[in-house]
C-alpha cells in the first residue's frame, strides 16, 4: 500500500508539477490577485510592491550562488573526492545508501543549512557512483528532505533571532518579548528534541521504504566531476599563476580572519561564513588559485536556475509582505485568519499550518518571522500560549513546506543535474510524514 502511494506520488508530480520558472509564476499569479481579493489592494499598489520586490534577494541570490559553487568546487578537489567515494564505497547497497545520504543531510542541515544543502547533494552522486542499482532521483530527494531540520537547528533565523536582544526583537514580537530567549528554551526544549529526533529516526526509514522495484539509473555524463586542467607551466606568468604558496598565502589570512571572528562570537556559522569556509578550504584542497579558478568556471553553469527565478521570488515576498497606507499585507492577512478560527489548544498546530502556507509564497525564514511574528506572537499571548512555542511553531512552519517549494531545492539541483519533478514526489511523501509528526508534537506536547 505504502508502495503503490509513493509510486502515486511520483507520477502525478511528473505529470502535473510545472517547470520551476512556471511554477514561480503561476505563484506570482495567485499572489497577485489575492492580494487584490483579500488584502483589498488597488492593482497598482500591488504591482508597484511586486515590481520593487524582484530586486529584494539580490544579495542573497549572490550568496545562494557562492554556497553552490564554492561548495561544488570544494567537492570536486582530488583529495575531497577520493574521502567521499570511500566513505560512499562503506555503503553496500541501495537501501543502506538512501539512509546514509538522509543521516548526513540531517547532520548537516542542523549544523548549518547550507553546508547541508550542498553535502547531501555531492555525497549523493558519490553514493550513485558507488553503489550498484541506486535510484537517482530518490537519493537526491533524500537529500534534499534532511533540509526539513534547519530551523529547528544550529542555523535556525528564528531562534537565532529570539535569543537577539533589541528593538528588533520588541518590535517583531509585537512587545510580547522583552529579553532575548536563550536557545536552551528553543532549540534544546523537549518538544523541539522529540522532533528532531522524529526526523532523524522516521526520515531515513521513510526514505528506504519509498525505493522503486525499477531504479533509475543515473547518467554518467551526470556523474562525471571532471578535474580543472592543469596550466602550462612555460612562462614566468604561468609559474605564478601555478603557485602553491600565493594559494597558500591567502589560505592563512583567511585562517587568521576565522580564528577572530570564533573567538569573538563563537560557534556562530553565518551564510558568509560557510560561504568563506568553501571558498578557502577549495583554494587549499586544489592547491593553486589558478585551478581552482578553472574549477569554479566549470560549476558556475549551475547556477542559472538561481539567477532566473530568485528575483521574481522577491516579486512573490513584495507581494506577500507590502501593505498599502493604513492597511495590512497578505501575509498578515493570512495570518489572521488562522487566528480567528483558533483555540489555545490549537494555535500551535495552526499557528505551524499558517507558517507553511505562508512559505509556499515568502520561502525566507527571515522574511516571513518579520511578517508573522508582530500578528502571531500578541495573538498566542492573549490565548495564553508563550511567544516561544509561537515562535518555533512559525520557523517549523517554514521549514515543513520547503519539500514542495523548488526554490531551496534550486542549489542542490545544480550540482546533481535533475529537474525538480525527479525528486519532488518523493519530497511530497517526506511532506506529509513530517506533518504528521510536528503537528502531534505542538497539539500534544506544549
Amino acid at each position: 500500500m505504502f508502495r503503490l502511494l509513493t509510486e502515486l506520488s511520483v507520477k502525478l508530480v511528473k505529470q502535473y508539477l510545472p517547470s520551476p520558472f512556471v511554477f514561480c509564476t503561476l505563484l506570482t499569479t495567485i499572489a497577485y490577485l489575492a492580494a487584490l481579493l483579500l488584502a483589498g489592494q488597488s492593482p497598482l499598489e500591488a504591482a508597484g510592491f511586486w515590481g520593487n520586490g524582484l530586486w529584494s534577494l539580490l544579495g542573497f541570490s549572490m550568496q545562494m550562488a557562492l554556497i553552490l559553487v564554492t561548495g561544488h568546487v570544494l567537492a570536486k578537489a582530488p583529495l575531497v573526492s577520493r574521502f567521499l567515494d570511500r566513505l560512499a564505497a562503506k555503503v553496500r547497497s541501495p537501501r543502506m545508501a538512501v539512509a546514509a545520504v538522509t543521516v548526513v543531510s540531517l547532520i548537516g542541515c542542523w549544523l548549518n543549512w547550507g553546508f547541508g544543502l550542498i553535502v547531501g547533494a555531492v555525497f549523493a552522486k558519490s553514493l550513485a557512483r558507488q553503489v550498484k542499482g541506486a535510484d537517482y532521483p530518490l537519493l537526491v530527494a533524500s537529500a534534499y528532505s534532511g533540509f526539513l531540520i534547519w530551523h529547528g537547528g544550529l542555523s535556525g533565523s528564528i531562534p537565532l533571532a529570539l535569543a537577539t536582544e533589541g528593538a528588533d526583537l520588541i518590535k517583531i514580537s509585537g512587545g510580547t518579548i522583552q529579553t532575548g530567549i536563550p536557545v536552551a528554551e528553543t532549540l534544546f526544549s523537549p518538544f523541539n528534541l522529540v522532533i528532531v529526533l522524529g526526523l532523524f529516526v522516521g526520515l531515513p526509514l521513510l526514505n528506504m521504504a519509498m525505493l522503486p522495484k525499477h531504479p533509475v539509473i543515473a547518467d554518467p555524463a551526470k556523474l562525471n566531476e571532471p578535474q580543472p586542467e592543469l596550466p602550462d607551466k612555460e612562462t614566468p606568468a604561468q609559474k605564478i599563476d601555478d603557485s602553491r604558496w600565493l594559494a597558500l598565502l591567502l589560505v592563512v589570512m583567511a585562517a587568521v580572519y576565522l580564528y577572530a571572528h570564533f573567538s569573538r562570537q563563537g560557534f556562530n556559522l553565518g551564510l558568509n561564513i560557510v560561504i568563506a569556509l568553501f571558498l578557502f578550504a577549495g583554494i587549499l584542497a586544489h592547491g593553486t588559485l589558478e585551478r581552482y579558478a578553472r574549477g569554479v568556471e566549470d560549476s558556475a553553469r549551475g547556477i542559472a536556475g538561481i539567477v532566473l527565478l530568485f528575483p521574481f521570488y522577491g516579486g512573490i515576498m513584495g507581494l506577500m509582505m507590502g501593505a498599502p497606507e493604513g492597511g495590512t499585507s497578505l501575509a498578515a492577512s493570512l495570518t489572521q485568519t488562522f487566528i480567528n478560527i483558533s483555540s489555545t489548544e490549537s494555535f500551535p498546530v495552526l499557528a505551524f499550518l499558517s507558517a507553511g502556507l505562508v512559505n509556499v509564497f515568502v520561502p525566507s525564514g527571515g522574511g516571513q518571522w518579520a511578517v508573522q511574528g508582530p500578528v502571531m506572537l500578541p495573538a498566542g499571548v492573549e490565548l495564553g500560549v508563550s511567544p516561544t512555542v509561537s515562535a518555533m511553531a512559525i520557523a517549523w512552519g517554514d521549514a515543513w513546506t520547503n519539500m514542495i517549494q523548488p526554490f531551496w531545492a534550486l542549489p542542490l539541483l545544480g550540482i546533481v543535474g535533475l529537474d525538480a519533478r525527479a525528486i519532488m514526489g518523493y519530497c511530497l511523501m517526506a511532506l506529509l510524514y513530517s506533518g504528521v509528526l510536528i503537528s502531534l508534537v505542538f497539539w500534544l506536547l506544549v
